[in-house]
């Protein structure tokens, strides 16, 4: 599979890059500054996740796009989130039929938790990781109106960590996934697992799914 992954410098693209090239996909790279990428030896493209026209171009040919954009760093975190959904679908527009399939990284914020409410409710949850939680909650409401793209969105558990790769999780759609204790983990790598598979075996078509050991 030609696979485009955006944000491939982060920790989440990067390993979402070792994944698929472990299983023989085909990957590119997209960066903002591609003399920084410090990765494998793949093809490694410039571009903006916030120019349609940019996405247009590197997902020409591709047969799925995966957006790993973080949300920015210091006042305004998440700020880049919603401009980034609007983005991609407007350049996968440009495509029409010959659109690949977009894979969105998104939050645990709306997930809804035992309690009944939404994660981000929790009165724990620190001021900046809540405005990044209703941003990615904001670019899933927009893409929830698209029906002429074949989108998904990925929620992480509530704690996303580096680990061991071990292949295994369980998943679900709108709910956090949680041990009887109450924990929601995952490493980063099993995410990126997930995630492949996904690609390889598509189960949530214009929706969102979730996923923690």
């Amino acid at each position: 599979m030609r696979i485009a992954v955006i944000g491939a410098n982060g920790g989440i693209g990067r390993c979402v890059v070792t994944e698929a090239l472990a299983r023989g996909h085909l990957v590119t790279a997209v960066v903002r500054r591609p003399e920084e990428y410090q990765g494998l030896a793949i093809r490694v493209e410039r571009g903006d996740v916030l120019d349609p026209a940019d996405v247009a171009r590197v997902a020409q040919g591709q047969q799925a796009v995966v957006s790993a954009v973080g949300g920015g760093d210091g006042p305004g975190r998440g700020r880049l989130v919603e401009p980034a959904a609007h983005a991609l679908v407007a350049g996968l527009r440009q495509l029409a039929d010959a659109a690949p399939r977009l894979l969105v990284v998104g939050s645990a914020g709306s997930l809804t938790t035992a309690a009944g409410t939404p994660l981000w409710d929790d009165p724990a949850v620190p001021p900046r990781q809540f405005e990044l939680m209703r941003a990615h909650g904001r670019a899933l409401d927009y893409l929830r109106t698209v029906r002429d793209l074949d989108w998904t969105v990925l929620s992480p558990p509530q704690s996303l960590l580096p680990g061991e790769r071990t292949g295994t999780y369980r998943s679900d759609t709108d709910a956090l996934v949680e041990t009887p204790d109450g924990l929601s983990t995952l490493s980063l790598p099993d995410l990126a697992v997930a995630l492949v598979d996904e690609l390889e075996h598509p189960a949530h078509h214009g929706e969102r799914f979730t996923c923690a050991y």
